[in-house]
Parts: structure tokens; C-alpha cells; sequence
């Protein structure tokens, strides 16, 4: 696909995206498009968005099944860019969200990072955790453009790896001596979520890629992490379907973090 097709998909998605419109046609069904151009476009998307006066605070993950690599033909995790127009911090355990635009949505529970130095390529889950000042749970918000959610991994990449929100829980800071023992703890702690009060699905730590501190560490190989970047690190269950109006609460089981309840209006 020519630069100049790259630089008019990444307007498209971009419209999207600010609109809650759907595209029709998958950029993976079009001539040319792979996955290194699905990068070139987010990196647009990323340039577009500086443009109006955004910033870059940092990735989130997807595709942290490693399962799917072989089927998939991946390599590696897949990320794009979050924004700070797209992170918001709850505040008291408790959080709200404005949906501006009728969007096919849906909400999934993640370990955030907080990072003070940066991520090393090459780093294991230990060497990670070391770079991180924070960790807390958090809800990001998910949407697709594309019909019925059909897409390909390099569809999501271009995409905004389908982020539209993250909403970051109360942090707790990581002490290094608390290492060892968080490494055991991130690999087996359950998070469970409900919907006005009901119990919606119990996940765990090893969903994401058996541990969300070996999903920073791959992350780490994927792409470079600096000092005072955020990481989502992937869902820990699967994505469920959300809508204005409705209220959901994530609770922690195994870690110190304190749930929330995100509204949305």
C-alpha cells in the first residue's frame, strides 16, 4: 500500500474514531496492507492526533494470548498508542465516562503500569518490575469500526488497537524488596467483574500472558518504554458488551488494589 493510501487510511480510521462511525471495508482486505503497515499507519495516527494537540502517554496491549500466535502468525503482542485525552483516574473507588457517540463497545479489566525508567529489550518479568513506580487495576474501554468486530491483527494495530478509554483504579506503589513475592502474586491473582450488581466472569493474572509482568516484559521487546509511560497489559477476561447507563464494578482478589465502579452516561 503507498504512503500516500497509508496517509489517507490513517484520516479514515482517524474520522472514525472521532465520529463512532464504522468502516465498511477491513483495511487487511485491501491491496498491500500487512502488519508493518498497519504500524506505519498507528505511527500517523499518532503524528495526526500530536497534530491537534494531543499526547502519548504510553501503550496498550492486545492479542497477549500466546496461544494465537502460532495461528495468527504473530511474533509478538500487539500495541498501540493511549492518549491523554483517553485516560481517566477514578477518584473514591468510583469513576464515570461520557459516551459521546453510538459505538459497539465493550469493557475489559487490566493490571496498569506505571513506569519510572524504561523497560529494557531483552528484560524478564523481575528486571520489568523494576522499571515500574506503580501498578493499579484498571477498566479500558474497547470499540471496533469494523462490522460484527470481524478483524485481523493488523486491523486492530491501525485501528487504535481498538482503545477509546482506560480508566486507571487507585495505584500502589512498588517497593523493590516486594518483588519476588508480586511476581508469584501477578501470575494468580482473580479479578472478578459485575454489571449493576451482577456477577458478569472471574479472570486471573495468567490471562495475560501467563502473567501481566511477562506481558510488560514481551512489550518491552516489542516496542520501546520510557520513563513516565502507562501500560494496560491486556485483558484479563474476556471483553463483554457495554452501553450507556450502566454501572460496572471490578473487585481484586490477591493483590492489595482496591476495585471501583465505572458509570457510564
Amino acid at each position: 500500500m503507498p504512503l500516500d493510501k497509508g496517509e489517507s487510511l490513517a484520516r479514515e480510521l482517524l474520522s472514525a474514531y472521532e465520529t463512532g462511525q464504522a468502516i465498511p471495508i477491513i483495511p487487511s482486505a485491501r491491496p498491500g496492507f500487512d502488519l508493518n503497515m498497519a504500524y506505519e499507519v498507528e505511527a500517523t495516527l499518532k503524528r495526526l492526533r500530536e497534530d491537534e494537540g494531543h499526547k502519548a502517554v504510553g501503550r496498550k496491549v492486545g492479542f497477549a494470548n500466546k496461544a494465537m500466535w502460532r495461528v495468527l502468525k504473530l511474533e509478538t503482542l500487539l500495541w498501540a498508542h493511549m492518549y491523554d485525552d483517553t485516560v481517566y483516574y477514578s477518584k473514591d473507588c468510583s469513576a464515570s465516562l461520557t459516551l459521546a457517540h453510538p459505538r459497539s463497545l465493550k469493557i475489559e479489566p487490566e493490571i496498569v503500569f506505571g513506569l519510572k525508567q524504561p523497560v529494557m529489550e531483552g528484560s524478564d518479568a523481575a528486571a520489568a518490575l523494576a522499571s515500574v513506580d506503580w501498578l493499579a487495576i484498571g477498566f479500558e474501554i474497547i470499540h471496533c469500526p469494523f462490522p460484527d468486530w470481524r478483524f485481523q491483527p493488523a486491523d486492530f494495530v491501525a485501528a487504535f488497537g481498538l482503545h477509546l478509554g482506560l480508566i486507571v483504579g487507585e495505584p500502589i506503589r512498588i517497593e523493590p524488596a516486594r518483588i519476588p513475592a508480586l511476581l508469584e502474586d501477578l501470575a494468580r491473582f482473580k479479578v472478578r467483574i459485575f454489571k449493576n450488581g451482577e456477577f458478569v466472569e472471574e479472570g486471573s493474572g495468567k490471562n495475560s500472558l501467563r502473567s501481566p509482568a511477562l506481558c510488560l516484559a514481551e512489550l518491552g521487546r516489542a516496542t520501546p518504554l520510557g520513563a513516565g509511560d502507562l501500560v494496560s497489559s491486556g485483558t484479563l477476561t474476556a471483553g463483554h458488551a457495554m452501553a450507556k447507563g450502566e454501572a460496572w464494578r471490578v473487585e481484586v482478589e490477591g493483590l492489595p488494589l482496591s476495585g471501583f465502579t465505572l458509570r457510564t452516561e
